[in-house]
């Protein structure tokens, strides 16, 4: 008895780890999940709801033409394009889905087949091919063997290594210092960011004319311009922001003109960051799998927990072989191709006799 309790608790302690540690690794993954596809639902066109920041893909299959550029929905990536070349394009702000419009042709959605024949808000990039950055190079990139971080613009929402952002090595920031970064061209095009910038970047930006630690009381009466003075220094690169900085905007009528009319309105809505959204995104679920994982685990008794993950392990192994096919052969995996795997594994489960041993 004394020996095979032993081997009972040599071998949880070998294989729990294993277990707990796939549970805190599939809670971040869910994390991170629901923080990139927010309230994006898996079954039904997003069509419907308008213009909306959300995860798009972009179908190198129905739009092999760089000169067509198109983004549809998670929904439409299961369902209309299962098994196409999709490039996944993060969320993008003020977007309806394309999907089945005139840029797809005689290809209909066929989960929202009534749409306009062109979304006349959308705003595309060179990311809607598949390249990123200054560079125009793919991601990930099988040339590139420096492994350089990608950062994407507020503005343009276009994704730039930091090593082609403009800026020396000492004006990058810790990544913890910085909420937000507009590129060097946006900085360019919308030059009345530069105001704020010695007070609200992250990077070294000095300003001769105003004193930095003399903050802009935000809190001033209506009508009344709280917009910092230009720095006397040129500035150029692109720009790191602090938490916080999109507050500091002035909106007084004249700014908000000026904002309109270079279409960067959308830096005074506090729901438009990629941050609110995730955490939006965070809140989707009420109880993590871990959570539940952790509970289901802890119900259990000492000799039923070593059989959980022995279990496991052995449905670990055959689920990574599962999805192997899929990835060989570049197909989504949807919902219903999980509920098949575990429904093939509940019927070829076979009764488990458990011979107790005792001492002799």
């Amino acid at each position: 008895m004394a020996e095979t309790s032993k081997n009972v608790e040599n071998f949880e302690e070998e294989n729990s780890v294993t277990m707990l540690d796939v549970l805190n690794e599939e809670n971040q993954l869910e994390e991170d999940a629901n923080a990139v596809l927010g309230a994006s639902d898996d079954k039904y066109c997003t069509y419907i709801k308008g213009y909306m920041r959300q995860a798009l893909y972009a179908c190198k299959t129905c739009c092999p033409n760089d000169k067509v550029q198109a983004g549809v929905c998670l929904a439409c990536s299961f369902h209309c394009h299962e098994g196409h070349e999709l490039v996944e394009l993060y969320t993008k702000r003020n977007f309806r889905c394309d999907c089945g419009n005139s840029k797809f042709e005689e290809k209909k959605c066929s989960l929202d087949p009534c749409k306009a024949a062109e979304n006349t808000e959308n705003k595309y990039n060179q990311n809607f091919k598949g390249v990123y950055c200054t560079c125009a190079r793919p991601y990930p990139d099988p040339e590139d063997t420096t492994g350089d971080e990608m950062l994407q613009c507020v503005i343009c929402e276009d994704w730039y290594h930091s090593k082609h952002l403009g800026c020396s090595d000492d004006d990058l920031p810790d990544e913890n210092s910085y909420e937000e970064v507009v590129c060097m061209n946006c900085m360019g095009k919308h030059e009345i960011l530069w105001n704020y910038a010695s007070k609200y970047a992250a990077t070294k930006v000095q300003n001769d004319s105003v004193n930095n630690d003399d903050k802009v009381d935000v809190t001033t009466e209506p009508g009344v311009c709280t917009k910092p003075e230009k720095p006397s220094v040129e500035k150029s690169g692109s720009c790191f922001w602090t938490q916080g900085w999109r507050s500091s905007l002035c909106a007084c009528d004249s700014c908000k003109k000026l904002y309109d009319e270079q279409e960067i309105s959308f830096l005074l809505d506090p729901t438009d960051s990629v941050q609110a959204y995730e955490e939006a995104g965070k809140l989707k679920g009420s109880e993590s799998q871990y959570e539940k994982g952790m509970k289901a685990l802890a119900s259990l008794g000492h000799v039923q927990q070593v059989i959980a993950i022995e279990q496991y392990n052995d449905m670990k192994e055959q689920l990574k072989e599962y999805l192997q096919k899929f990835a060989e052969n570049k197909k989504v995996v949807r919902e219903e191709d999980i509920k098949e795997f575990f429904s093939g594994m509940e019927s070829n489960k076979k009764a488990k006799v458990i011979v107790p041993s005792f001492c002799r």
